[in-house]
């Protein structure tokens, strides 16, 4: 077995209703100033927790997080003068992936001056001082759990990761409540984007034991949730099973970590802008169609948590398990090809040599990736 290093916040608390205990897990560590950061649409779900809080003698600095797409490294510099301003001991970050990543560089970085781009790969921070508590709003990134932050980068357009121990958050909340008004298209690119923490975890190529039950797990509860959230978002139980492997996604990501999907859309988004998921949702199938030769034995297990009649082919059952998570695409709305969203034929090279770039993510996968094969996957979904 390969080694790894698994790191999780230093409290999990999972459940509906379960966000507002932030309250009294800040007031045990003798918190005083706290600082908000969410979005609008949020901000009227969190309002009796923030009079709560104020109540109890927690003095709030709220801070809108009002950037349409990725966040990027000048957008975080301004919110980070805001909170320093502030003089916070604690940030908790209400919202989906973007903001929680924000609210965990805030927590790390709002008391001191170090260049966010001096911070960009893995073990770059130095420390945290300031308590962080996360609620995703969302079921998708597993940035509530992750030691990962994701920056565009205004220098060069590119996407890049942030990867800390001091990133974990102090305590998590996981509630699916906050997720029961999200619009269908989101859930669904967040939940692909779940879906793709996992089965790249499943597929990589320092796959673990330990991570592939949360990996399957999270699979299973994915693909037989999705359709549902996306129809019915006020559908509790699949939303607290959407919420839950979200999480089990997030988990996957520090010890194990993402691999082709995931750098392949990164010259989707830093080139387009697209939402994450998106690019990821796009992607995932014909990068599992890439890495078949190699993952034959890692897909049948798919193919059998989804309950799939599996036989002796493992060819067979990995074609299924493939199948199963193209349609899953389909049936949640999810455009297919490049072309359906405006992507031009022409910018391929150029997508395909920022992928490349993105060599931390790209050493993982179990097959190796050329730019002719990027080049070719690109094409291959236009």
């Amino acid at each position: 077995m390969n080694q790894i290093e698994i790191m999780t916040p230093g409290k999990i608390i999972v459940g509906c209703g379960c966000s507002s205990r932030w309250i009294e897990e800040a007031i045990k560590a003798e918190y005083k100033k706290i600082v908000v950061l969410s979005v609008g649409p949020i901000w009227p779900m969190i309002e009796a927790q923030l009079s709560e809080a104020a109540e109890k003698g927690l003095k709030i600095k709220k801070l809108d997080y009002t950037l349409v797409g990725e966040p990027t490294t000048a957008y975080f510099e301004e919110l980070r003068k805001e909170a320093a301003a502030a003089k916070p001991d604690a940030v908790l970050g209400v919202g989906g992936g973007s903001v929680l990543d924000i609210a965990k560089l805030l927590a790390a970085l709002s008391d001191r001056k170090t260049p966010i781009e001096k911070c960009f790969g893995k073990g770059m921070l130095e420390e945290r001082k300031i308590g962080l508590f996360c609620a995703p709003t969302t079921a998708g990134t597993g940035s509530e759990v992750s030691p990962n932050a994701i920056l565009l980068d205004s220098a060069d357009g590119e996407k890049k990761g942030i990867i800390s121990p001091f990133l974990l958050p102090d305590c998590t909340l996981v509630d699916a409540d906050l997720t029961m008004s999200l619009p269908s298209k989101i859930t669904a690119e967040t939940g692909m984007d779940a879906l793709c923490h996992c089965v790249e975890a499943l597929m990589n190529k320092n796959a673990h034991p330990i991570i592939d039950t949360a990996a399957l797990k999270g699979i299973e509860l994915i693909c037989k949730n999705l359709v549902k959230a996306c129809r019915d978002g006020r559908n509790r139980p699949a939303r607290e099973a959407l919420a839950t492997a979200s999480m089990l996604g997030g988990l996957c990501l520090g010890p194990v970590n993402t691999c082709g999907v995931h750098a392949l859309s990164y010259g989707l988004a830093g080139k387009y802008h697209l939402s994450h998921g998106l690019a990821n949702a796009l992607l995932l199938p014909e990068v599992m169609r890439f890495n078949r030769p190699v993952c034959l034995a890692r897909y049948s297990l798919i193919a059998r948590v989804l309950g799939m009649q599996v036989g002796k082919d493992n060819e067979r059952n990995a074609n299924m398990a493939i199948d199963y998570i193209s349609q899953l695409s389909v049936q949640c709305g999810i455009p297919q090809h490049l072309s359906e969203i405006g992507i031009k034929a022409t910018d391929i090279p150029e997508m395909a040599d920022m992928a490349m770039n993105v060599t931390r993510l790209l050493q993982n996968n179990p097959r190796e990736i050329t730019r002719e094969d990027v080049i070719n996957i690109y094409e291959n979904i236009y």
